[in-house]
């Protein structure tokens, strides 16, 4: 049987922000496009005006749900879940309007995403304060999720967590937006070992690597030096290690961050797990501030986005730079592949 190009979901984002704008031109012109099977969910009009005032072309087709926006053959299909009125073209500005209509967006994707229609979902960006203004208890994409999932299989939370992809780094988070004097406690021996299995099964699957070699933070300076710059080391993050290398795991740690992620980048480690966000990220945005791409691990389907905000200072200028969320869409095109092939293997030894 050939295999079927995947089928990719992108979501509006906050219709206030510059993700309608990324997801139009990162689609316009045509390369992407022949790549997958993509299908926008959000407000036609928002996508239109974004394109109209990016100056770009998108032969967008509006649709009524997913089967008949499979069936749609030429331009981009576009499923609205949402109610608005008007096109809200990049406001600038935070409206508990948008951010309920951006969660509307994301719940049908992944909704769609779980039946088995979509193989992987690109998320526009959302914001935090947006979310709870409009009564979301998430704090984001991966909580919101997280918990979508966890209401379709009737109760059973899934284990998450956020890969960082971009400037030959791939680091996975142990804690994410959390305030610091928060996320030092949240350090916990079943969380490390939860993020380093899951970097290990995303490595071997999604990246093709055999035996991933992985390397772990520490958390203070020099990863405590010893215990004279804290016991962290000793007491969160030890113990994590060494039962992930007694279940046949290639992972060394706690190692000191700041070089731990050259040492990543220069091909010693496969894949870094960083105690908390701005130790992973701020390396990440360093070399790859315009395609660094977020992948959600633990997930039944393919998640990425770009790796970055609404950036509401800029939006309604129409001036962003679609580069993230050319990766972020590339990369979903390419795990989404990747798994298929898994699957068509797996089929084929389970027949003989």
């Amino acid at each position: 049987m050939p295999s079927r190009q995947p089928r990719i979901g992108i979501t509006m984002g906050d219709a206030a922000g510059i993700g309608p704008e990324v997801s139009v031109r990162a689609l316009a012109g045509g390369r992407i496009l022949r790549t997958a099977r993509f299908v926008l969910y959000g407000s036609p009009a928002v996508f239109r005006a974004a394109a109209r005032h990016a100056g770009v072309g998108l032969d967008l087709i509006p649709v009524d749900g997913i089967r008949t926006a499979i069936a749609v053959n030429g331009g981009v299909p576009c499923i609205n879940p949402t109610k608005l009125k008007r096109s809200a073209a990049a406001t600038g500005r935070i409206e508990a309007t948008l951010a309920r209509a951006a969660m509307q967006c994301v719940s049908a994707a992944v909704g769609d995403a779980l039946a088995g229609e979509l193989d992987a979902v690109v998320t526009a960006p959302i914001n935090k304060v947006g979310l709870r203004r409009a009564g979301y208890a998430a704090s984001g994409h991966t909580d919101f999720i997280a918990a979508e999932v966890r209401a379709a299989r009737g109760g059973q939370t899934p284990d998450v967590a956020m890969l960082f992809v971009g400037g030959g780094l791939r680091v996975v988070l142990v804690t994410i937006h959390e305030p610091l004097s928060k996320a030092i406690g949240l350090v916990t021996p079943q969380r490390v070992l939860t993020s380093t299995r899951l970097l290990a099964e995303s490595l071997r699957r999604d990246f093709g690597i055999a035996a991933p070699r992985i390397g772990v933070c520490g958390l203070n300076p020099h990863a405590g030096e010893e215990g004279l710059m804290g016991d962290d080391e000793a007491r969160r993050i030890g113990p994590a290690v060494k039962k992930a290398r007694a279940s046949g795991l290639d992972v060394h740690g706690p190692l000191s961050a700041d070089a731990l992620l050259a040492r990543h980048r220069a091909g010693e480690f496969d894949g870094v797990v960083a105690m908390y966000h701005d130790q992973g990220l701020i390396p990440v945005k360093l070399l790859a501030f315009h395609s660094g791409v977020n992948v959600t691990l633990g997930l039944p389907f393919v998640r990425t986005s770009p790796d970055h905000g609404t950036a509401y200072d800029i939006a309604p200028r129409f001036v962003a730079d679609p580069g993230s969320m050319e990766a972020a869409i590339r990369l979903a095109v390419r795990l989404a592949r990747r798994r298929a092939r898994l699957a068509r293997r797996r089929r084929r030894a389970l027949s003989c």
